[in-house]
């Protein structure tokens, strides 16, 4: 596995950004604003995908995914280590990222990686997505704020 910088012009691996993500615009808008890495197989198939946008001293992930294939196999550690270490290497001071509460293996995730639970924005989702979004089997309202000092 590899991990690279999308290309300027190169197309974004649309359909792993809309699994994490499945709003198209709220996408559009972070990708123009942020760094966007794809992680690729042996044969050049896009296996993951992270998306970071620099707020002053600190960096968010806005998106990281990857694809249903692949999961599982712990690529999404890869990935976001990766995020981390660019952000630390960039000479950020903060590392943020926010998931819905209904992500549950996302938040054990981030945990695991080193991540704390800062705060909660309620009825983010109800706020920002016209379709409700449900996944194991509870509906996802509020966005769990985490955050990771670099110093």
């Amino acid at each position: 596995m590899k991990i690279r910088m999308l290309k300027e012009n190169e197309q974004p691996p649309w359909n792993l950004l809309l699994l994490a993500d499945p709003s198209r615009d709220l996408v559009s808008g972070y990708l123009e604003k942020g760094l966007c890495y794809v992680m690729e197989t042996g044969n050049g198939d896009t296996a993951g995908v992270i998306v970071l946008v620099p707020v002053g001293s600190t960096i968010e992930i806005m998106n990281l995914a990857v694809d249903e294939f692949h999961q599982g196999k712990g690529l999404g550690t890869i990935l976001l280590k990766h995020g981390i270490q660019t952000a630390a290497e960039k000479g950020y001071k903060t590392v943020e990222i926010g998931t819905g509460n209904s992500s549950i293996n996302q938040l054990a995730l981030y945990q695991k990686v080193g991540f704390r639970i800062t705060g909660i924005d309620h009825d983010f989702f109800i706020r920002n997505y016209e379709e409700p979004i449900f996944e194991n089997g509870i509906q996802c309202r509020d966005m769990i704020r985490l955050s990771m000092p670099l110093e």
